[in-house]
């Protein structure tokens, strides 16, 4: 169950989804003075060369980060992702793409700490390399999800959970419901970003109504569909959960999906999503 090689698509439209809404994120906790810390529990490699044969096989970054590259006049929230990923690539041309593990340290504070778990052999070996000799990241070679218990609650008591799995595994939604579960009881006000494939809505939406049955307080979901289920077949769009967001979040993402919808879209049948599940108390 450890097929998933995220160099194949890295940088591509899903990507830029998950992490302009990261940096969003990251800003809101920057906002205040006291520190944060951060967990991403299926961390990958850390960055990706776009040049690779991996990433050159099916080219899927030139729909995403590829379209954005160029352009003039994004708003402050998406110009502020692409300087993560200019930061990568000085000399101006796009070959490395930032994971979130190298997005989210780039916008650590000195008392700030990220917390990375990776399981897959190859991947592993890669973050480590990546954030070797950094006093502010933790790596560990371990299941992100088998860890959360020890991790939480933070003793900055602020701070984030990304949870980013692959999708290999049927249960994936189960595991993910379960974990979501563990760091409510934990960490009641912690901050929690779940990224999710679009492909068959029934999955997706089975999970959602199992969130909104839990009564976990404060889940706001935002989606993006680049073409509408009687298109191609594939992974036509992507979702976020995010547990008790920012409260200025909603009011950024309303203004922000449907400039992300018009850069990344295929044709002008797109669409986007910003719902509330469950209301913050």
């Amino acid at each position: 169950m450890l097929g998933y090689r995220h160099g194949f698509h890295a940088g591509n439209f899903a990507d830029v989804f998950k992490h302009v809404v990261l940096v969003c994120l990251l800003q809101s906790l920057r906002g205040k003075d006291k520190p944060f810390r951060v967990l991403d529990t299926h961390a990958g490699a850390g960055r990706y060369d776009l040049t690779s044969a991996a990433a050159r096989k099916n080219r899927e970054f030139e729909d995403g980060i590829g379209r954005l590259w160029g352009q003039t006049e994004l708003s402050p929230e998406l110009e502020a992702y692409r300087e993560r990923v200019r930061a990568l690539n000085p000399d101006g041309q796009l070959r490395w793409y930032p994971g979130s593990p190298r997005i989210v340290r780039d916008l650590l504070r000195p008392t700030d700490k990220l917390v990375l778990t990776e399981l897959h052999p190859s991947e592993f070996p890669q973050l480590a390399a990546e954030f070797k000799g950094d006093r502010q990241v933790t790596v560990r070679h371990a299941d992100g999800y088998a860890l959360l218990e020890s991790f939480l609650p933070p003793p900055e008591r602020r701070g984030l959970v990304l949870l980013d799995p692959a999708y290999e595994r049927k249960d994936e939604f189960d595991r993910l419901l379960a974990a979501v579960g563990l760091i409510h009881r934990r960490w009641a006000s912690g901050g929690v970003a779940i990224w999710y494939p679009i492909l068959d809505r029934a999955p997706v939406s089975r999970f959602q109504r199992d969130l909104q049955a839990s009564a976990i307080p404060a889940i706001l979901c935002a989606e993006l569909e680049r073409y509408p289920a009687d298109g191609p077949p594939g992974l036509r769009g992507c979702g976020m959960m995010l547990i008790n967001p920012p409260w200025l979040l909603e009011q950024t993402l309303k203004r922000l999906l449907p400039e992300l919808l018009r850069g990344l879209r295929i044709g002008d049948r797109g669409q986007v999503r910003l719902e509330w599940l469950t209301p913050a108390p």
